[in-house]
């Protein structure tokens, strides 16, 4: 039987490469998965290109309460339930030291990443079923500091505690509620990071993060997206309020 059968799903961030790439696996498991983004012309290539009859897309800003409640209404009439919630939706920022970090990039960085995530629990939650799960997304950011990055990890290290008391206010009904700690990932975030601080140094950058992973590589898409499926599979059913850091050993060190 496949793991996700008669599941459906809501995934925030559905236009990024995390988000497309666990989408693809959900539907290949059997569930129904509705796609959350802000940029409609993204979400619209994403559900072109997974040529499904079980998903669809809702465009939505993750940090506005009215547009939260709406793609949770979305889900429960396309498909009458909600059982996963992978609450992923994330901006990196500029990449700048505190001292000079501007204020709007910081409160834009936690409207997002933090209310967006905030929202996301709160408007779920009491649409989704006894014994669902939900995989909120994190960074090693959210339990490491990296200079530059001062709101991108003072939000993933908001996640994590925004994670911890759902995982406690919603055991009474079995909803299992995790976060996913990645390293970082083959994709365009963290070709921004990057790039942030200076274009020509961006290789330089690279291997700075590559040499700081024992493993000496980025995360791939596809190997984030395994670890949102077993948590949103029934195979994690006493797992709860845990952080699932998948860094290729980054925060051993």
């Amino acid at each position: 039987m496949k793991l996700l059968a008669n599941k459906v799903a809501i995934i925030t961030g559905g236009a990024g490469s995390i988000g497309k790439t666990t989408a693809e696996l959900f539907l290949a498991e059997g569930a129904k998965v509705l796609l959350v983004d802000i940029d409609e012309t993204q979400l619209k290539e994403t559900v072109k290109n997974l040529g499904s009859k079980n998903v669809a897309y809702f465009m939505a800003d993750v940090s506005q309460s009215a547009a939260v409640a709406a793609y949770v209404q979305e889900a429960v009439q396309l498909f009458g339930k909600i059982d996963v919630f992978f609450n992923n939706a994330g901006i990196e920022g500029v990449v700048k030291p505190l001292v000079d970090y501007p204020e709007e990039e910081f409160d834009k960085v936690m409207a997002i990443n933090v209310k967006g995530m905030w929202l996301g629990n709160k408007y779920v939650l009491p649409h989704m079923n006894d014994g669902g799960s939900i995989i909120m997304t994190s960074s090693v950011a959210g339990m490491l500091g990296f200079a530059g990055l001062s709101a991108y990890a003072t939000s993933k290290h908001a996640v994590v505690g925004i994670m911890r008391t759902t995982a406690i206010e919603a055991a009474p009904r079995k909803i299992r509620v995790n976060a996913i700690n990645p390293s970082p990932v083959n994709n365009r975030m963290m070709q921004s990071i990057e790039a942030g601080g200076a274009s020509d140094q961006a290789a330089a950058v690279k291997k700075q993060f590559e040499a700081a992973i024992p493993l000496k590589r980025y995360a791939e898409p596809n190997e984030i997206a395994q670890l949102v499926l077993f948590l949103a599979s029934d195979h994690s059913h006493f797992i709860t309020g845990s952080t699932q850091v998948i860094d290729g050993g980054m925060c051993a060190q």
